[in-house]
């Protein structure tokens, strides 16, 4: 297992607020709950108000200021709901944490969200690519902000003939196309904007760790959800990393993607695709 040289001292988010999507079960939870503990400011997503006002109550117990957001991320129009109550609710942003991701029923159904897109392509990317986008405006209000997306070490490459798969479903491919599209758009992103003003980043938290996604796929959990919350929480708030962008990491440590991650043309190829599914969600909020 990797481990951090760094990962004794607790660096403080006091002054920081935080939008962390997924928050009401497994990391985007321990996220919430470390964040609290460390004094910032959180806004936490759901898709459940029960699950959601438990978090709440949990971090709010912790002395933390905290407000919810519901949305559902299978549909690309509460994606933007989201971001245009964010922004006209919240005066700054300084971390985002695109955590959430698709609930599946089991590897061998394909489910599709409300544009008619692949499940987990829609919640593991296109979701966090359009939310990305359309808080911009407000992350890069104060310099030093960072966007942290929460990728695996589980990648596979974007057949792009059949990128919905269509043909022959494998929830588990499934999974990990998105993820891998989800590093390429956070290399992307990096690219264009000063690591001075925002840093974009990719971890792979934990290796199978005991979360509802990684049962529903009938897998055995190795690591408790904990394992996962630290080298996520130091993307998060170490300053060391502060003008780190557009890497991935496996855990702590800086590591190689899969190999499509690095080819311009696949880039291309995706960014073109998800700019496409994405623009009718995506222009510019009032």
């Amino acid at each position: 297992m990797n481990d951090a040289p760094h990962t004794t001292t607790a660096q403080p988010l006091t002054g920081r607020t935080l939008l962390i999507t997924g928050a009401t079960g497994g990391l985007g939870r321990g996220l919430a709950l470390e964040s609290a503990r460390r004094g910032a400011t959180l806004l936490l997503h759901g898709r459940n108000p029960d699950r959601l006002d438990e978090v709440l109550a949990e971090v709010r117990a912790l002395g933390a200021t905290a407000r919810g957001y519901l949305a559902d991320l299978s549909d690309l129009a509460q994606v933007r709901t989201l971001a245009e109550r964010v922004r006209t609710a919240e005066p700054r942003l300084d971390v985002l944490v695109n955590n959430a991701i698709a609930r599946v029923e089991g590897p061998t159904v394909r489910g599709v969200g409300a544009q008619g897109h692949e499940l987990q392509l829609t919640v593991n990317h296109l979701a966090p690519y359009a939310l990305t986008r359309l808080l911009l405006p407000l992350l890069t209000r104060h310099p030093g902000a960072r966007v942290v997306n929460v990728a695996s070490m589980g990648q596979a490459p974007i057949d792009f003939a059949d990128p919905m798969l269509e043909q022959g479903y494998d929830g588990v491919v499934a999974y990990c196309r998105s993820k891998l599209a989800l590093i390429m758009a956070t290399f992307d992103l990096a690219a264009e904007l000063p690591a001075e003003q925002l840093t974009v980043n990719a971890v792979h938290p934990a290796h199978l760790m005991d979360t509802p996604g990684l049962r529903a796929f009938g897998l055995a959990p190795q690591l408790g959800v904990e394992e996962g919350v630290r080298p996520t929480i130091r993307l998060i708030a170490d300053p060391e990393l502060a003008l780190v962008t557009g890497r991935y990491f496996d855990r702590f440590t800086e590591a190689p993607a899969h190999e499509q991650a690095y080819d311009p043309a696949a880039r291309a190829q995706l960014a073109e695709l998800t700019a496409r599914l994405t623009a009718p969600f995506t222009a510019p909020l009032g």
